[in-house]
């Protein structure tokens, strides 16, 4: 029995226990528990608004927890030094969902910046690790362009070869396929999946995208009201008997979250003078 509690806090990278986080009057997390597993592709889920970008930012230590625990590799996030904490953030890769490529850069001096700011790494170095960075997503030839030049999916990869620059143990995509057409967005997937198992990748992905992200997930977390409304492996997600969770990884109009806000009766409305 020890042994298989020892094992099971060896795989789990990412532990989060009784989270409470609010904004001002607005409650994000109520008691969140959450186990993210080394290795593996895990996805957590949710309407829009539900706090799934505050997310990464409490494992990123931008944000601390007004209550409960969140550990990254067996340290408490929120009790770090600034220089311990800048050294576990090297460790972690991120997928902004916005890209966040330096405009004024060439796609290899993208790629190349972290190596440059976090390393003693010689140019000729930096040049063939960038160029094995590029390769990976498919973009080694586009090495010498800039963002304003490349497409929305072309974006993304150019930004997913930077957040492996540094050969991170884990990484975070905030909502890697909105905005995307179905051929990014099929590129995308497989290279998230490609690199995380190539790599020996931890990845978390936070998203609204059903089909996209159970595609490639190992675990899914579906997070709404502060809570964890479901939670399980892909085809555990399917056969719940949670209403909820069955009305938002099937996009159904109408359910446990209703299509019309409150309001008093049609009729009476209606006749009222």
């Amino acid at each position: 029995m020890g042994e298989t509690a020892a094992q099971a806090g060896r795989d789990t990278l990412v532990k989060i226990r009784g989270l409470e986080f609010s904004r001002g009057d607005r409650v994000i997390f109520d008691g969140v528990d959450l186990d993210i597993l080394r290795g593996k592709v895990t996805a957590v889920m949710g309407p829009s608004g539900t706090g799934k970008t505050t997310l990464l930012r409490l494992i990123g230590g931008q944000l601390c927890p007004d209550r409960g625990s969140v550990q990254v590799d067996g340290l408490e996030v929120s009790r770090l030094r600034t220089g311990e904490l800048y050294a576990l953030r090297k460790r972690m890769g991120m997928l902004f969902q916005s890209g966040a490529l330096l405009t004024d850069l060439s796609v290899f001096d993208n790629v190349a910046f972290p190596l440059r700011e976090h390393t003693d790494l010689p140019e000729s170095m930096i040049r063939d690790l960038v160029l094995m960075k590029l390769q990976a997503v498919g973009l080694r030839g586009a090495r010498d362009l800039k963002p304003a030049q490349l497409s929305g999916g072309m974006a993304r990869r150019v930004a997913m070869s930077r957040a492996i620059a540094l050969d991170p143990m884990m990484i975070m995509y905030d909502e890697p396929f909105t905005g995307q057409d179905p051929i990014s967005k099929g590129a995308l997937v497989k290279l998230i999946r490609l690199l995380n198992d190539a790599l020996g990748l931890t990845s978390i992905i936070v998203s609204h995208d059903v089909q996209e992200t159970a595609e490639i997930s190992d675990y899914i977390y579906v997070i709404s009201q502060g809570r964890v409304m479901g939670q399980g492996a892909p085809d555990e997600i399917e056969r719940t008997d949670s209403g909820w969770v069955k009305q938002f990884m099937h996009g159904l109009p109408d359910g446990p979250v209703p299509f019309h806000y409150p309001a008093p009766d049609y009729r009476d409305d209606l006749l009222q003078t």
